[in-house]
């Protein structure tokens, strides 16, 4: 038997459809769709950290009025020292932000947990994992991206592995409650290695809002990755 954790989810597996692979014209019946998720994924770029744009709070608010799961609001965005308190005060239940935009990381996650969110802090593909270590008390979450930020569709990057078996290594170590997530080309194949390497949060777009039947595609990513999972 797999244990529950504190979201209710079976082995403590979290699955966080992207909005990025979502109808954006019913954007509510496509909301209505991931009921069955653990979160909704709401990735904000600003055009300036990552080369793309998508929307800004007023977008995130009305996602947040509708949705039927809490939102992982995933900040692509320059200045997030300015910018991400406003997504926890819309009621956002999770807040990440970049560590290579950050200028007070910590500080930061400070606020955004004073405000009533989970703090999350990403790392893209070639930024270094260690400086973390020290600090995974301050974060509910870290996020290592499996594809370069900035677009829905790109390919898993495996070579991405090793920087989150580390980190697993290192949480387990400290005896960390940290959330590991990863982002990018997240399927059935794909979510095997990233649950293998310790992950236990994932973000899939295409792989759920692609399929016929959403809710079959969550159960399917969520039963692999409880098999795979590394405790």
């Amino acid at each position: 038997m797999l244990p529950i954790d504190d979201t209710g989810r079976l082995g403590g597996i979290r699955i966080n459809p992207s909005i990025l692979a979502a109808d954006f014209v019913n954007m509510q019946a496509e909301l209505a769709r991931i009921a069955s998720a653990d979160f909704v994924h709401v990735d904000v770029m600003d055009n300036h950290f990552v080369p793309n744009l998508t929307f800004g709070p007023q977008m995130v608010e009305r996602i947040q009025a509708t949705s039927p799961v809490p939102l992982d609001v995933h900040l692509m965005i320059a200045d997030p020292d300015r910018w991400a308190p406003e997504y926890a005060e819309l009621g956002a239940a999770s807040v990440t932000f970049h560590l290579e935009a950050a200028t007070e990381p910590v500080a930061l996650a400070r606020r955004l947990r004073a405000i009533g969110s989970r703090a999350g802090v990403a790392v893209k593909p070639a930024t270094a994992i260690e400086g973390l270590f020290d600090l995974l008390d301050d974060f509910d979450q870290i996020l290592v991206m499996t594809v370069e930020p900035g677009f829905g569709g790109q390919s898993f990057m495996p070579e991405t592995m090793p920087k989150l078996r580390r980190l697993a290594y290192e949480a387990r170590r400290r005896g960390s409650s940290v959330w590991l997530q990863v982002d990018g080309g997240i399927g059935e194949s794909t979510i095997a290695q990233a649950a293998e390497a310790g992950a236990d949060t994932f973000v899939a777009g295409s792989a759920v809002f692609g399929a016929s039947d959403p809710g079959n595609a969550i159960a399917a990513l969520r039963a692999t990755a409880a098999q795979h999972h590394t405790h």
